[in-house]
């Protein structure tokens, strides 16, 4: 019987304490048989288990074997009481990395991680997929990844809108690519800044337009990668900290920016500490989350968030109250016509009877002056 390397032996080790749990008293042989090793090997599996343990190791932390005659027995099982199992999420949470890792070239070996993909993506099977829902990444943002496959592919520069969170602005940048990468979970292009004249890192999800230029990518020959190894942001005696309490709809605060420490409050609110360069960046931010998120501390930055809070208000009251006093100027003027109109119907058939009344009387006089000037006329012909 083959004993195996350690890509056998480990497996082997992580289910001998469960089944040892469900077995006690079982024969070494009879165990042995099971795991299709020998006994001889068996015992050397055990007297490793010896050894192993929670994080102390010493009496009543590493597992613990009872043997009588050929028969063994754990006693204490150090945590180790289920079989190595992913839960649900865990599998599909892993597929999901595995399937983005696959589609971004050059991070590593395309084949092997589909190959680990299908593993997984069998292990779980389609029921345990089809409870479990992950966010993938957005339309725009595998357009954008897309774009920039085939940029790479082709050895093209390229011309992006980008969003710089740090400063709350949008710029148009001419690039150089270098390459894809995943870091925290996130993509990433890595490319020459022909505006900054450096290398720069893009997170993919803030490009909001993307152009590949008809013209080769020339980054310089000292542009050298970033060191991601231990992450993208790199604190710097520059930056400064501030705590924000988060309410449930802003929580993606915590996962989109930096943030140095996490404490869940209850009722799905959190507080984080939060690295700042900028003082009017993170004002702006907290005035822009509304009252999903409050800021604890820095004081004067709390004071500043609210005087903005309430010029905001007092805009607001401004408005309303030029938006009523616009509101009394067209209700006037709408009573102002509609008493012209009353007054109008009013007036107008008293007016219509004078003039007409005024007019019999015109001819009335006209006539009876008519008259007399006959009257005249004849006395003067007669006393001629």
């Amino acid at each position: 019987m083959s004993t195996g390397g350690v890509t056998e032996r480990l497996p082997r080790l992580l289910s001998l304490v469960p089944y040892l749990l469900a077995r006690p008293g079982i024969p070494v042989a009879e165990a042995a048989a099971d795991f299709g090793i020998s006994e001889k090997q068996l015992r050397r599996d055990l007297e490793l288990l010896w050894m192993c343990g929670l994080p102390g190791y010493g009496p009543g932390d590493l597992v613990d074997l009872s043997f009588s005659g050929d028969t063994v027995t754990v006693t204490h099982d150090a945590g180790m009481r289920r079989p190595l199992r992913l839960t649900t999420a865990e599998a599909t949470a892993l597929l999901m990395a595995l399937r983005t890792l696959a589609d971004v070239p050059g991070v590593a070996d395309t084949e092997a991680v589909r190959r680990a993909a299908a593993k997984v993506e069998r292990a779980v099977g389609d029921a345990g997929l089809a409870g479990v829902a992950i966010d993938g990444p957005s339309r725009e943002e595998a357009a954008t990844t897309a774009a920039v496959r085939d940029a790479l592919a082709a050895g093209n520069a390229m011309r992006i809108v980008y969003y710089t969170a740090g400063r709350d602005a949008v710029s148009q940048r001419t690039i150089d690519p270098m390459r894809l990468l995943i870091v925290d979970g996130r993509g990433y292009l890595e490319a020459w800044c022909r505006r900054a004249e450096a290398v720069r890192l893009f997170r993919l999800d803030r490009v909001e337009d993307v152009v590949v230029l008809d013209e080769p990518a020339a980054p310089p020959p000292d542009a050298e990668p970033t060191d991601v190894s231990e992450g993208l942001f790199r604190p710097s005696a520059d930056h400064r900290s501030a705590v924000l309490l988060l309410e449930r709809e802003v929580r993606w605060v915590a996962e989109y920016y930096p943030v140095d420490e996490i404490a869940e409050l209850g009722d799905e609110r959190m507080q984080v500490r939060l690295r700042y360069a900028d003082p009017s960046w993170l004002v702006r931010l907290v005035l822009g989350l509304g009252g999903g998120a409050r800021l604890v501390e820095p004081a004067e930055l709390v004071e500043a968030v609210a005087c903005g809070r309430g010029r905001r208000s007092a805009r607001w009251i401004g408005r309303t109250v030029r938006m009523g006093d616009m509101m009394l100027v067209v209700l006037t003027v709408v009573v102002g016509v509609v008493l012209l109109v009353v007054l109008l119907l009013l007036v107008l058939p008293p007016v219509r009877r004078f003039t007409r009344a005024n007019a019999a009387l015109r001819a009335g006089v006209a006539g009876r002056v008519a008259v007399l000037r006959a009257l005249a006329d004849e006395r003067r012909r007669g006393s001629a």
